[in-house]
């Protein structure tokens, strides 16, 4: 009887040294379905107020670690900065928020437009610049008696700057640090073993501009949506933006005059005195076939607008300055 016991008692005293992989939460199912949250939620929510699309662009993203950085300096090489610059593109095109423009392969598109007879640029109202400032790699683990597992990490961390293409002012920054892990094991020589996971710097990249995109996206909502006047024809008036940034028929515009720029005595600086709102449009309607070439015709519900001015003069949502 006391062997037969001994035989019981021994692996259970193996296994309890024994070194495993991390189980994963187990999912609970919530007590009202999915579907019905999801109507709930449409039913209490808020109807979101317009919006028209700003133009941005990405103007640099770089590695500035040590991490993947070649002998070479050849910027095509930096693959870090680039996949952070395409994941961030790609996040803000998705949030359906803003017209995107790339600007980290400018002499690239330049190149090209030079040779197919067109060097033409779309202005954008804001910049983006950014770059991975922390990125490594580890690998630990834990051993037991006749286990042993396997931890892969990734860190890394971005920062990026929102700067005022009229000004060159950086108006605003964020920092976004993000890790990701794979974990394997194996016991009495059973199990998975995990060779080099090229994933993890992908997701741990993502995972950074995730921890930042929301913050970046609130601050770029909140600057405000200009756009100019093209031309007066037959009391039209012509104005760049159409549909793809959400304007509509019917949408009531604002034109303003700048206000005059002076010297500050004390710090020297320019300072521009507040604009002055002269007239009102509506659209009536669109024209164009791309974020490229789309515009609104618009008819003067009050006010003038003196065509000698017109390249001095702006159109803003109703309210904004």
């Amino acid at each position: 009887m006391v062997n037969c016991k001994l035989v019981i008692i021994v692996p259970l005293a193996i296994l309890a040294g024994c070194a495993t992989v991390s189980e994963k939460p187990v999912e609970v199912e919530a007590p009202v379905s999915k579907p019905e949250q999801i109507a709930a939620q449409k039913e209490l929510s808020i109807p979101e107020a317009k919006s028209y699309k700003r133009k941005i662009a990405i103007a640099r993203f770089t590695n500035e670690t040590n991490y993947g950085r070649s002998l070479m300096s050849d910027e095509d090489l930096d693959r870090i900065g680039k996949q952070a610059s395409d994941m961030l593109a790609s996040r803000l095109i998705k949030s359906g928020k803003f017209l995107v423009f790339e600007r980290p392969d400018l002499k690239k598109i330049e190149r090209e437009q030079n040779l197919a007879g067109d060097s033409k640029l779309i202005g954008v109202d804001v910049l983006i610049v950014g770059s991975v400032t922390e990125f490594g790699r580890s690998v630990g683990g834990k051993r037991g008696f006749l286990s042993k597992t396997k931890v892969q990490s990734a860190h890394a961390k971005v920062d990026i700057r929102l700067v005022d293409v009229h000004t060159g002012h950086a108006f605003f920054s964020a920092v976004g640090a993000g890790e990701a892990s794979t974990e394997s094991g194996a016991i009495a020589g059973f199990g998975s073993y995990a060779a080099y996971d090229a994933t993890l710097n992908d997701r741990a990249i993502a995972a950074a501009i995730s921890d930042m995109i929301d913050k970046l996206i609130s601050t770029l909502e909140e600057r405000p949506w200009r756009t100019e006047i093209l031309e007066i024809q037959d009391k039209q008036i012509y104005i760049s933006g159409g549909e793809r940034q959400g304007l509509e028929v019917g949408d009531v515009l604002q034109v303003m005059e700048p206000g005059q720029t002076v010297d500050s005595k004390r710090t020297g600086f320019p300072i521009e005195l507040p604009p002055k709102q002269i007239a009102t449009l509506r659209v009536v309607s669109l024209f164009g076939d791309s974020e490229i070439n789309e515009g609104s015709v618009c008819e003067l519900t009050a006010g003038n607008i003196p065509e000698a001015e017109i390249k001095k003069l702006y159109v803003t949502e109703v309210g904004e300055k």
